[in-house]
């Protein structure tokens, strides 16, 4: 079955953590779209530099998400610090919420659904200097290479790439997810 999925990013995302996400998903058939606030291309951040650009395929005034079968959240210092505090992106990302649709989120990307406020009650993962921030806004934090959670999947480090790849597959699969109480 295909399926459409979002990539929500902006510059100074972590260039794995989009590409090799990106790359699983395109292997199943499915279609991934790199979406952003900035239109044409967005460059990312490869551990201590600058990176490679990287195609806008929608900016965010061009799609919402009930277009989309689910969404990916990368990380990176930058990318979630902009995205946080973009109404517009933290709308696109509650909706998903809103939808029952999955999502995942690797790294600092959990930052951007502490904004959207939808992480109360949810056990998570992340980079471990954010964990904090997750516990002050009610999610169950623990420190595992992958946590699934009611179509919430989570991650810490590209170190968990291939165990992320493959949770996010599996919940994407099995599609919209009973209410996830928004």
């Amino acid at each position: 079955m295909s399926k459409k999925i979002a990539i929500l990013a902006t510059n100074g995302f972590e260039e794995s953590e989009l590409q090799s996400p990106k790359e699983y998903l395109e292997q199943q058939g499915w279609t991934a779209h790199v979406v952003s606030p900035e239109g044409e291309t967005i460059r990312s951040w490869a551990e201590k530099d600058w990176g490679k650009d990287y195609h806008v395929d929608k900016t965010l005034n061009e799609v919402t998400a009930s277009e989309y079968d689910a969404l990916v959240l990368p990380g990176g210092v930058i990318n979630p610090d902009q995205l946080r505090t973009n109404g517009q992106a933290l709308s696109f990302v509650r909706d998903f919420f809103i939808q029952n649709k999955p999502v995942a989120a690797i790294c600092h990307g959990p930052q951007i659904l502490i904004n959207a406020k939808v992480v109360k009650g949810r056990k998570m993962t992340s980079v471990k200097s954010i964990s904090k921030d997750l516990i002050n806004a009610g999610a169950h934090w623990e420190d595992s290479e992958v946590v699934v959670d009611n179509g919430l999947v989570t991650s810490r480090t590209p170190k968990d790439l291939p165990a992320f790849n493959a949770k996010m597959v599996e919940e994407f699969k099995e599609g919209k997810h009973v209410s996830q109480g928004l």
